[in-house]
């Protein structure tokens, strides 16, 4: 038999005899230093494909499913695998060549031919198993030490770069069969798995607990708001987004509407980040605010929160006045602009009554009246939290005025008060007087534009000279002109405990008078600041009355012709009459006209300069003077606009 069969031959004797005796075989002697770079090349580029092999087919799958055998004993078997098994064709692993029929081998060779760059020919390589040649018998007799490194891959990371060194070849070491090789290669698998199977179901509990806990406890509400706005078929806001963790949020004028502002609603149930919340001028409708009044029931931060301008209706009043009287956290409200009546006062003057917890609240611009007034000036008295109250620009006059004057005598908590706008008049003045007599906590009364006339202005005067706490007082636009304003600073001097340091008379003008009594306000009370319309413009003299229209009016009064007036001053009959002469008529007819008048009368009647005026000159004058006037009537008449017609 030739060498190559004996090799085939040698070479099933020697797997025989090592899966029984498993014996260790000689190694082979290091190759030569100039072959030694060339070969860690490629046993680099073969170590690092075969590891990513490795790891391909041991990689844990998180479904839960593990890959079958048939595919590993496929990926073990393919040709670039370093645990292929010994075959008699194109072998890639050991092959033991025997000596006179003995069992023990004598070498152990190892092949890389199924590598990507083919190994160049030379004395210590073998492209072909199964035939030798004289490179390989000289090779024979020279036998090669290896050393056998015992490694643990179990305990090797493949995935990390770090846990080998692509520098150094580890034989694997040598199976006595494919099942043991199998076997470990399955335990190396088990233990890689369980290993990462672990990681990562902690992992996913640090997951879990992360995504129990925000869903919990969500600070801003942000997922209920998503979820909301899912469930109501409506687009999220941007900003509200962006701004959800802000202390002090503004979605004024966003147009959010009913079904916009139900999301918000949701997330502010459970957001613990705004104090101060900004809702004004989105027309809310009454939905929208029965999902302000639903987040008001679960939200215990906000302590700010302005809802005007949104078309609530008398109808939300209830609803509102319900959630004031439950909520325990609101300092602040504003609910201007929402169109509530007198029915709504109702509401509102149960929870002014009943708060401790309101400090400030603005019902400005509704359309509460009399009726309503005359609920509210009750609630006030009784009222022990309120620091502020806005009811401007409302309709509260006549018995509404008296009653919330009346309630502001017997508070005892109020600072501020705005009343403007309103229609107080001089009942209104009257009661506010009996109120500054005996309010002592009063600080600002603001009733501008309230239709106070002199006389009221005179009569509230009385109440501030006997007031000790005010001190800002706005009368403006009311029309009580400068007599109202010399009538306030007149009180102001007879009070010399008056702290009172700010006067606002706008729109109203003055005059000298008031200027000179103001001076005294000033020296009794040096900090006080004044602002008022501006003084009044001089009166302008009357236009001087033409002595042509005297003497016209007194002839058509006693209903004489021309010729007999002027014979009244021609005594001596010939038709012309001296100055002198027709001075002594004027006095004797009792026109009254000056000197001055006279001397122009003259003048003007004289057309030739001769010093005396005969009847023709006195006719042309008259009537030269009448078609002037009617000429100037004629151009007034004709500059007035006309009348629109239908």
């Amino acid at each position: 038999m030739d060498k190559g069969g004996s090799s085939e031959s040698g070479g099933r004797e020697c797997r025989h005899s090592h899966s029984k005796t498993r014996k260790k075989p000689p190694v082979k002697p290091e190759p030569e230093p100039a072959q030694d770079e060339q070969q860690i090349g490629i046993i680099k580029e073969e170590t690092e494909e075969e590891l990513a092999l490795l790891e391909s087919t041991s990689r844990p799958v998180t479904g839960g499913s593990r890959r079958p055998m048939s595919s590993v004993s496929a990926a073990l078997s393919r040709p670039g695998s370093r645990y292929t098994r010994p075959s008699t064709s194109k072998s890639r692993t050991s092959s033991v060549e025997t000596h006179s029929g003995s069992a023990s081998p004598t070498r152990r060779t190892i092949s890389r031919a199924s590598s990507r760059k083919s190994r160049p020919a030379s004395s210590g390589s073998r492209l072909e198993t199964g035939h030798s040649s004289d490179s390989d018998t000289d090779n024979d007799d020279v036998p090669r030490q290896k050393t056998h490194l015992e490694v643990d891959f179990a305990t090797v990371d493949i995935t990390d770069e770090k846990a080998f060194d692509t520098d150094l070849e580890i034989e694997v070491p040598a199976y006595g069969s494919h099942m043991e090789m199998i076997a470990d290669f399955q335990a190396f698998r088990f233990s890689y798995c369980m290993d990462s199977s672990l990681k990562f179901i902690s992992d996913m509990n640090d997951v879990y607990k992360t995504i129990k806990q925000t869903t919990t406890y969500d600070r801003t509400g942000r997922t209920a708001y998503i979820e909301g706005c899912k469930k109501m078929g409506v687009v999220p806001a941007s900003y509200f987004l962006r701004h959800m963790h802000d202390q002090n949020l503004s979605m004024k004028h966003h147009g959010l509407g009913s079904m916009g502002m139900k999301p918000i609603a949701m997330s502010l149930m459970t957001n613990t980040q705004i104090v101060k919340l900004d809702l004004s001028d989105n027309w809310l409708g009454h939905h929208g605010g029965l999902a302000v009044c639903e987040m008001l029931k679960e939200n215990c931060f906000i302590t700010f929160l302005d809802l005007s301008d949104n078309k609530f209706g008398a109808h939300m009043a209830e609803h509102l006045g319900k959630i004031l009287n439950a909520n325990s956290t609101l300092t602040h409200i504003i609910l201007a602009g929402n169109d509530f009546d007198d029915t709504a006062a109702l509401a509102f003057a149960d929870v002014i009554m009943n708060t401790t917890k309101i400090e400030y609240l603005n019902l400005s611009r509704n359309v509460i009246g009399e009726l309503g007034g005359m609920a509210l000036g009750p609630a006030i008295a009784e009222n022990s939290s309120l620091k502020e109250l806005d009811l401007s620009w409302n309709s509260l006059r006549r018995k509404g005025a008296i009653a919330l004057a009346q309630g502001i005598k017997h508070n005892i908590y109020m600072k501020k008060i705005n009343l403007s706008w309103n229609g107080f008049g001089l009942d209104g003045s009257i009661a506010m007087c009996d109120a500054l007599k005996n309010n002592q906590t009063l600080e600002e009364l603001d009733l501008t534009n309230n239709r106070i006339t002199a006389e009221g202005a005179v009569i509230l005067g009385k109440g501030i000279a006997a007031n000790e706490t005010l001190v800002s007082l706005k009368m403006g636009k009311n029309p009580m002109q400068s007599a109202g304003c010399y009538g306030i600073c007149a009180a102001i001097l007879r009070n010399p405990n008056s702290i009172l340091k700010e006067l606002d008379f706008s729109d109203i003008l003055v005059n000298n008078d008031f200027n000179d009594i103001y001076k005294q306000v000033q020296e009794q009370c040096p900090d006080m600041k004044l602002k008022h319309g501006g003084m009044e413009p001089p009166k302008k003299p009357k236009k001087p009355v033409h002595p042509m229209v005297k003497l016209a009016n007194y002839i058509q009064k006693n209903n004489l012709r021309l010729v007999d007036f002027f014979n009244k001053f021609d005594k001596d009959g010939s038709m012309s009459v001296t100055y002198e002469e027709f001075q002594q008529g004027i006095e004797e007819t009792g026109i009254k006209l000056s000197s001055d008048e006279v001397s122009q009368l003259l003048l003007e009647l004289d057309s030739d300069g001769d010093g005396e005026i005969n009847y023709s000159e006195l006719v042309i004058g008259h009537t030269g003077f009448q078609e002037q006037q009617e000429s100037i009537n004629n151009i007034l008449t004709a500059t007035q606009p006309r009348p629109m017609t239908t």
